[in-house]
């Protein structure tokens, strides 16, 4: 079965996101979960914050760069999945993760047919 070119350069992009942030330190607790309401592409910790990661991958800016197509409206929404995504862990697990903070971070990766990808990490993206 063949994968739609859309979704391998979207999964190329969620795993190169995933090798940066564990690069970085992070600790990534869970990949493309989930649930009714939606889809966290990664969830990972920084120290006691929770982070919440969305990874936009291009491979041209012709309509923009890739960070640009996360909208108010799909950060409000990884707001509730965060809180949902914890929701569904036991108790004993929150606890273990403790967490005293939830941001939202976006991953925006330029992957040309040419050269390297180019990843930009926005941190705490309102």
């Amino acid at each position: 079965m063949d994968i739609p070119p859309t979704r391998a350069l979207g999964a190329y992009g969620e795993a190169l996101a995933c090798r940066y942030l564990a690069d970085a330190g992070f600790t990534i607790l869970d990949r493309n979960w989930r649930c009714a309401r939606g889809e966290i592409d990664i969830v990972a910790r920084e120290a006691e914050t929770l982070v919440v990661c969305e990874v936009k991958t291009r491979s041209t800016e012709q309509f923009g760069a890739p960070f640009e197509a996360v909208t108010r409206q799909k950060l409000q929404r990884l707001r509730r999945l965060a809180c949902l995504w914890l929701d569904a862990r036991p108790a004993a697990v929150r606890r273990r993760l403790e967490t005293r903070t939830i941001r939202i971070d976006v991953i925006s990766i330029l992957r040309p047919r040419a050269g390297m990808p180019r990843l930009t990490h926005l941190r705490g993206v309102q």
